[in-house]
């Protein structure tokens, strides 16, 4: 089944290019489902390329997908056109009586400040404790991931002494957990963050489970026992070239940073990078739509409290 997005977004000749199936909204209303509603808040400052990346792993399932873009009020985006976000997004003032089968909340490169002074720490703060009560379940990722943590449960972050950056090997704490039911012993996945939370802190909350962690990188998925809540440490959704670009720009710009580990053959920063976690992305999206959502979801989204 496709994911249903308006004709004129930019994803969907993208994703149309890729062979995934996306639907606009005439042919969908010819169908007798009730979709997914799936909000996502894009804090990421190219919302566009974020747009893609996340549609492309949400369209990768058999149900389908109705999403709804949201912006910031308090902090307004200068690295996507003023156009762009009038026509595809709308602010929470516009969206909070509404009630949604699951929530996205993107990283920011906000990770070095303290949460408080954030520009739009306030706004987002009211956003993840409307999720309380109007999603089923919230999908966080990165620093959105260390701000629901610290928001919902007081953990903290904490700053590294090196940027944790490349594709690190992970494996899975339980191995019929519903979230990452169907991936491989060992796995990848990108990280790119200069802050972590720590084990010891997760687990004095007898309500969250760590599912996956990482020798070099951590702990990277944590979700309630429930799976109202679901954090992911790193970015499943990066494309292929997402480090790669950070690297460059970050070079350009002068900054210290090394090459992105596991990443490029040979380090060789002119040859094509390695997508060693593409299939762990999709299973786990998957799994997030199907069996934290879909199976447990209300039909009725009223009934969500």
């Amino acid at each position: 089944m496709p994911i249903k997005i308006p004709i004129e977004l930019p994803a969907f000749k993208v994703l149309s290019g890729e062979n995934i199936f996306v639907m606009n909204d005439k042919r969908a209303n010819t169908q007798d489902i009730r979709p997914l509603k799936i909000a996502i808040l894009n804090l990421m400052p190219k919302k566009i390329l974020a747009e893609n990346q996340l549609l492309r792993h949400l369209s990768n399932t058999p149900l389908q997908v109705e999403i709804k873009l949201i912006q910031t009020k308090t902090y307004v985006s200068h690295n996507t056109p003023i156009e762009h976000l009038d026509k595809f997004y709308s602010y929470f003032d516009e969206i909070k009586e509404e009630k949604f089968d699951g929530l996205i909340i993107t990283g920011a490169p906000v990770e070095r400040m303290e949460f408080e002074d954030i520009a739009y720490w306030r706004e987002l703060t009211e956003i993840m404790e409307w999720s309380n009560t109007n999603v089923f379940s919230t999908l966080h990722i990165c620093w959105g991931s260390q701000a629901a943590l610290y928001y919902h449960y007081k953990i903290p972050k904490y700053e590294l002494n090196k940027k944790i950056f490349g594709v690190f090997s992970h494996w899975v704490n339980y191995e019929n957990a519903d979230l990452t039911r169907g991936l491989d012993d060992e796995f990848y996945a990108p990280h790119s963050r200069h802050t972590e939370v720590k084990k010891e802190d997760i687990e004095k909350f007898d309500d969250l489970e760590i599912l996956s962690e990482s020798k070099e990188a951590g702990v990277f998925i944590v979700a309630t026992k429930d799976r109202r809540k679901i954090f992911f440490m790193g970015h499943l959704e990066y494309d292929r070239n997402t480090l790669k670009e950070e690297f460059i720009r970050d070079k350009e710009k002068g900054m210290e940073i090394d090459i992105p580990k596991n990443y490029f053959v040979d380090n060789d920063i002119n040859s094509i990078p390695k997508f060693t976690w593409r299939g762990s992305a999709n299973i786990i999206f998957g799994n997030w739509l199907n069996y934290c959502v879909y199976q447990n979801t209300p039909y009725n989204l009223n009934e969500i409290s």
